[in-house]
């Protein structure tokens, strides 16, 4: 049972976006969104192909995928912040399907080689 009260259960992530209107489907699937995911899922599946044509074995590369698709995503913004270029940050909708779509690229490269 939740006890809103109690210091010790902190604020849920569900919660704190509540008040905010659900974006459509233009909002949450970007130009720059597909754009960056096409560019990292590309790379990660040369990555992948390449390791398994060196081995002759591919490890599942999904979790791995997912990681660097989030934290190549985030360091990019950095990169803008660092020389001060004028940007708009990911949004949580543009992150989920920059992950969506580079573990799906990873997948995809590891069930064809596999």
């Amino acid at each position: 049972m939740e006890h809103e009260d109690d210091p010790q259960e902190g604020i849920s992530t569900e919660r704190a976006f509540e008040a905010d209107p659900i974006p459509s489907l233009s909002e949450t699937i970007t130009l720059r969104s597909l754009v960056v995911s096409f560019i990292l899922g590309v790379g990660l599946s040369a990555v992948a192909m390449k390791i398994s044509l060196n081995s002759g074995f591919l490890p599942p590369l999904t979790i791995p995928a997912g990681l660097i698709g989030f934290y190549l995503s985030r360091a990019w913004i950095r990169v803008l912040d660092s020389f001060k270029v004028p940007h708009l940050p990911f949004t949580r909708q543009e992150n989920t399907v920059i992950q969506t779509c580079v573990v799906a690229c990873s997948a995809i490269t590891f069930s064809d080689t596999g």
